[in-house]
């Protein structure tokens, strides 16, 4: 790639994620208190790693850069899995996991994350997304809104009583198997 960023699909418990669990349940926990004594970042295994396997009608993305020895460093990643049945009683497909290393914040690979799993959703047959953020996520929700996403609450109203800001997008239309450039003579 152009920009020294590579596009890799993954098991949900591919070790290359674990920067991206560890820095969730962290960010969880510093934002939200417990609920029932449970910590926030319980949230993060609450799906077994099958739930965003293609067969499952899931993916897992990491957005990496390739060291020169050919190690990779995760900067960004998100996950799509099997949601609720939408309007029209097909399954929707949710989004989970966002995430961007705090220090490659602010470079847009957040919303080429969740590009590549609109556009996955689309080649799993998906027609709508659907997703929550919590309260305390503004810079989540500029993201969705920046997007096009639509939200399922009045952005007025106070977000901590809402609680899960849950946000729909229609699946874009599914793109076009590439094919490689003719040989040249």
């Amino acid at each position: 790639m152009t920009d020294g960023l590579e596009v890799r699909w993954v098991a949900a418990d591919d070790p290359l994620l674990e920067p991206l669990v560890a820095d969730l349940a962290r960010d969880y926990d510093e934002r939200y208190e417990p609920t029932n004594g449970v910590p926030s970042s319980a949230e993060l295994t609450r799906y077994p790693a099958s739930a965003f396997t293609a067969a499952e009608g899931g993916a897992f993305v990491a957005l990496v850069e390739v060291a020169g020895d050919g190690s990779l460093r995760l900067l960004a990643g998100g996950a799509l899995k099997r949601g609720r049945p939408g309007p029209e009683g097909r399954p929707l497909g949710e989004l989970k996991r966002m995430w961007t290393s705090p220090e490659h914040r602010r470079r847009g690979l957040a919303g080429r994350v969740l590009a590549e799993l609109e556009h996955r959703a689309a080649d799993l047959g998906y027609t709508g997304l659907e997703l929550t953020t919590g309260a305390r996520q503004p810079e989540a929700v500029a993201l969705y809104l920046r997007h096009g996403w639509t939200p399922d609450f009045d952005l007025d109203d106070d977000w901590e009583a809402v609680s899960y800001l849950r946000f729909t997008k229609g699946a874009p239309t599914k793109r076009a198997p590439t094919r490689p450039a003719p040989a040249r003579r």
